[in-house]
């Protein structure tokens, strides 16, 4: 496969899983996919600077976001596409790493369904992590238990970095 065949791919698979421009958000740097030597299909998705963006599932081929992807989407798109909206009070937690409660959600984009890839926010807009929704943005809102959004990575988080592409690919 061409690089030119690989970064359309993933642009239009951006736009169909984010929304239209997602792909350009994402691309707008300059990308490079790297292909898989054991499979022979695309897996990492690169800026030009070398830091992962996203990985593509193995298993449905969308993408799993990373932070610096996530960086990339938000300032893209307006609030609240995208987005779970958290408490301020417990931000901290879910910079490191810990999972969205339903019953600290505010807002969420109201497209959310269980399954999709998802931004979390605080009240300000800051990024604090990027994870997988386990409900529905209106199950976010509704529920007063349980995990609203199994996070992935947070902007704190301590892993080491080439552990990234790895954690990703495992979720």
């Amino acid at each position: 496969m061409s690089e030119e065949f690989l970064v359309e791919l993933v642009k239009i698979r951006a736009d169909y899983q984010f929304g239209p421009g997602a792909g350009e958000a994402l691309t707008s740097r300059g990308i490079r996919v790297e292909v898989s030597r054991r499979t022979g299909k695309p897996r990492y998705v690169y800026d030009s600077d070398g830091r992962l963006l996203a990985t593509i599932r193995w298993n449905d081929g969308f993408l799993a976001l990373t932070l610096e992807g996530a960086k990339l989407l938000k300032s893209h798109f307006e609030p609240p596409q995208l987005r779970v909206v958290v408490k301020n009070e417990v931000r901290d937690f879910i910079k490191r790493g810990r999972s969205v409660f339903a019953k600290h959600v505010i807002r969420a984009d109201p497209k959310i369904r269980c399954g999709d890839e998802v931004i979390v926010v605080d009240e300000e807009d800051n990024l604090l992590a990027v994870g997988r929704a386990v409900l529905s943005s209106y199950e976010m809102l509704v529920f007063n238990s349980g995990v609203a959004v199994k996070v992935r990575r947070g902007a704190e988080s301590e892993d080491k970095p080439e552990r990234v592409a790895e954690d990703v690919a495992n979720s």
